[in-house]
């Protein structure tokens, strides 16, 4: 794959938020500590993500196709609603459908926003 160059700006410094706040997740929650709601919101930032980074390059959404069904496999597994518009595992080296945004439900009580370097 060719150099992107350049990121947007503040893609990088939100795109580094992103991984450490999924690490300090990892580490708080481990094995036992995940609710139905928990895993919901982290299955959503997953897809968000994964539509986000497949939308700079059409290969790159071809490669991320198994994400979508990995996400949903695991919101079956759940018991969690699955959205019907993604296509079936045959059709995964097709670009995948596009996704609604995921529900927002709020970010929980103390929640005082993201801080910016403006």
């Amino acid at each position: 794959m060719e150099s992107w160059g350049r990121a947007a700006p503040g893609v990088e410094q939100h795109a580094e938020r992103v991984v450490e706040a999924a690490c300090d997740l990892a580490d708080v929650a481990g094995p036992g500590g995940w609710s139905t709601a928990a895993a919901e919101d982290v299955l959503d930032a997953i897809d968000t993500l994964t539509e986000a980074l497949g939308g700079a390059d059409p290969e790159l959404a071809q490669a991320l196709a198994a994400v979508a069904a990995a996400t949903d496999g695991a919101r079956r597994r759940l018991g969690i609603a699955v959205d019907e518009q993604v296509p079936e595992p045959a059709a995964a080296a097709t670009v995948p459908a596009a996704r609604r945004p995921p529900r927002r439900r709020g970010l929980g009580p103390g929640f005082q926003g993201i801080r910016t370097g403006r």
